[in-house]
């Protein structure tokens, strides 16, 4: 197929690396389907890429391309992920001029080999991609990055009474909601979800104790929109959320679970192309979406341990917590008595540098390594590693489930609440980590994972799931007939 031929994809990622990640991953499986790619990052992590990868990140590949729009926040140079609630709130109103201009340069350099553009696959926290799309004429999809249990919650009505009020200001009673057992009370009524669920387990938006919170207004704005989109992409399969998706497919366009990415990825770029197209693997591989410098030395010296000996500990790209805390887990890991990988952020500790006691270290020495980023993915399919303490994000809960890695569960943020409920109730792979860490506690809890019942519990039911997601990207498998069917049925496409 001749480049200028080719169906053109522009893809926009919002701007963190837990949304990048997962775009790029879908960006590459459509290069691998014969379209021309164009991959739309920020001025900020534009640059951040360059300073971690160097020039080469970004180059453009022969229908691969990368272009880049300003973020509408003050300059930066920082090495870390932006402020979350300054982040929405400025790519919600400032971004939509900046990629229609941009659409409309790429529809104009056709003397450059580059096709007119056929769709727009934007994240469905950047739904101005709709907009945009709409411009042009050509249809937008809505790439949602979290998983479906994590979708439809924001939206439902929540009957009077059943979560912490909000009020123009924080009251003494509205504040010991969060900590008197209430967010405990369960919740067996909400559309499409998990009858174990608790308030604790719903999205921490909904915690909110003022009206007016910029990421729940961020939130409701974006999941409302997406009527308006022509089609939903998910990363995840519908044997792991069956229930929250047939409730997504019963109010939406049409939902399509093309996951996991990683393995659908990885099967694409192995296969013998359709006729007609050319597929340049080994440039492909080239491409990265990590906004930090990864640290190879970690699958070296995981090389040197026993299978399942390691503990591997990763937040996550926009977790922070205080230096007492990362005491608290460093003492509960050194403690537990095994081997463990721990990955700390330049960015980890809110407002300081990380400080690890001298002691700390020394009682360590010879069975620990930090680091400040990994390839977290080779780093899962090691052999060596046992259990991954995560902050319970998407993209970790997907690559964890394709490994066969069981979890301990320490959530943070938005939909991460709702995905360590359904590790740890639903699909059998997790255990809770509190929220308030203490280093005993922690310890008990690595003891059991690795070698206790639960923990050899947690690894069957591991071992099942990633034999499932294997089975969804293979031929035949849910994964390939969804993409081909987004492909064919001309959503992808112009249609003639």
């Amino acid at each position: 197929m001749a480049a200028g031929d080719k169906p053109h994809a522009v893809c926009v990622p919002f701007p963190a690396q837990g949304h990048v990640t997962p775009m790029m991953k879908l960006a590459k499986v459509l290069y691998c389907k014969g379209f021309h790619v164009t991959f739309v990052n920020t001025e900020y992590n534009h640059r951040r890429l360059i300073r971690s990868w160097g020039p080469q990140a970004v180059a453009d590949l022969p229908c691969f391309r990368f272009a880049t729009i300003p973020d509408g926040l003050p300059h930066s140079d920082a090495d870390a992920t932006q402020d979350p609630a300054a982040i929405c709130d400025s790519t919600m109103k400032t971004c939509l001029p900046h990629l229609k201009s941009l659409l409309d340069r790429l529809n104009d350099d056709g003397d450059g080999g580059v096709p007119p553009v056929t769709c727009v696959v934007a994240d469905n926290i950047m739904s101005f991609g709709v907009d945009a799309a709409k411009e042009i004429g050509v249809p937008c999809l809505l790439f949602w990055t979290a998983s479906a249990c994590g979708y439809g919650l924001p939206p439902l009505p929540v009957p009077h009474g059943r979560r912490p009020r909000a009020s123009q200001s924080m009251h003494a009673a509205d504040e010991a909601q969060l900590t008197n057992g209430y967010l405990d009370t369960p919740v067996g009524w909400a559309r499409g979800m998990s009858k174990h669920m608790r308030l604790r387990d719903f999205p921490s938006f909904i915690y909110t104790m003022q009206r007016g919170d910029i990421l729940l207004d961020f939130v409701m704005h974006e999941v409302s929109r997406t009527n308006a989109a022509t089609a939903v992409i998910l990363n995840t399969f519908d044997e792991l959320e069956p229930t929250a998706l047939d409730a997504m497919r019963a109010i939406l366009p049409p939902v399509y679970t093309i996951g996991p990415l990683s393995l659908l990825l990885e099967r694409l770029a192995a296969a013998v192309p359709d006729p007609g197209v050319v597929v340049d693997a080994a440039a492909l591989g080239t491409v990265r979406a990590s906004l930090w410098k990864e640290d190879h030395t970690c699958l070296r010296w995981l090389d040197g341990r026993a299978a399942r000996s390691v503990v591997y500990v990763n937040y996550g790209c926009v977790t922070t917590m205080s230096n007492q805390d990362l005491v608290e887990f460093a003492w509960g890991l050194a403690s537990s008595g095994y081997d463990f990988l721990w990955i700390i952020r330049p960015d980890l500790v809110k407002g300081e540098t990380a400080v690890l006691p001298p002691e700390f270290v020394e009682s360590t020495k010879g069975r620990c390594l930090l680091a400040s980023w990994c390839e977290q993915e080779a780093v899962l399919r090691h052999p060596a590693v046992g259990v991954f303490l995560t902050h319970s994000g998407w993209n970790s809960m997907t690559e964890s489930l394709s490994a066969g890695v069981p979890m301990m569960c320490w959530p943070f943020f938005a939909e991460q609440q709702t995905n360590r409920r359904y590790a740890c109730t639903e699909w059998g792979v997790g255990v809770e980590v509190d929220g308030d860490v203490r280093r005993e506690a922690l310890e008990a809890t690595i003891r059991e994972a690795m070698a206790g019942d639960k923990g050899r519990e947690m690894k069957r039911r591991a071992d099942e799931w990633k034999e499932a997601a294997v089975r969804a990207t293979l031929p035949g498998g849910r994964a390939l007939i969804n993409l081909d069917d987004l492909i064919k049925n001309h959503v992808l496409l112009p249609k003639c």
